[in-house]
């Protein structure tokens, strides 16, 4: 994990540098990019492990960066904003990053959070292989097929965001278990984000909206959100 690829796209030569010289120093291997067209060369180029990603850039959006990379990659990303309001840092994670981490910041808790994101990453890919004939759900109109990450409706693929996917499979494995939006956020994003559960929501709301089965992922009011067990035809 410590060897892992890192692209940097920070158009603060300041921090960039720090970024890559802190990471480097814990045997990570880094490059930079100023803009979001240089950064999208590199990522061709590079290919890294793990996107360091600014709000604000030069030529275009993070955001926009954000999207095309969800579409076509499988890059977890870490945001990096000088905005703090929350409503952004939702916005963030609904365009596909995976974490946020808000400027002035200690580079310590960039490794920390880098570190979590990557040993995440490793394990999705080998924890579960062994027994990958026993991940796959169907679910009436709904196949899920876990070992390959996806998701389909009808025969039709159903494009999830990362966090979105491994929200659904979270309660998929579960069914009938109510998880509070806390132990959603510990579970499926690492960490606490100090009470931060709204993030919950609205993934929960973009997972509705692309099952186009509302039914599927029911509300415990005043506590969180369940997958039920057993899920009623749809009418015709």
């Amino acid at each position: 994990m410590n060897n892992a690829k890192i692209l940097i796209i920070e158009d603060d030569a300041p921090i960039a540098d720090l970024l890559s010289y802190g990471l480097s120093m814990e045997g990570f291997h880094t490059r930079i990019a100023a803009d979001g067209t240089s950064g999208m060369q590199e990522i061709q180029s590079f290919q890294p492990d793990l996107l360091l990603l600014d709000w604000m850039l030069p030529d275009t959006s993070g955001l926009e960066i954000c999207k095309k990379i969800t579409a076509g990659y499988k890059i977890p990303i870490l945001m990096i904003t000088a905005k703090s309001d929350i409503t952004d840092k939702v916005l963030g994670l609904e365009f596909g990053a995976d974490d946020y981490i808000t400027k002035p910041f200690d580079l310590r808790e960039v490794i920390a959070r880098v570190r979590t994101i990557l040993r995440r990453v490793e394990q999705a890919g080998t924890g579960r292989k062994a027994d990958a004939s026993a991940e796959s759900y169907t679910f009436q109109d709904i196949e899920i097929v876990a070992e390959e990450r996806l998701v389909r409706k009808n025969n039709h693929d159903v494009e999830l965001t990362p966090k979105e996917y491994d929200l659904l499979i979270m309660l998929v494995r579960n069914p009938g278990r109510t998880f509070s939006r806390s132990e959603l956020l510990d579970s499926v994003w690492g960490y606490h984000f100090a009470g931060d559960t709204r993030t919950v929501d609205t993934h929960i709301q973009r997972l509705r909206k692309k099952l186009d089965s509302p039914e599927y992922i029911a509300t415990v009011f005043g506590i969180g959100y369940k997958f039920k067990k057993q899920v009623p035809q749809h009418d015709t």
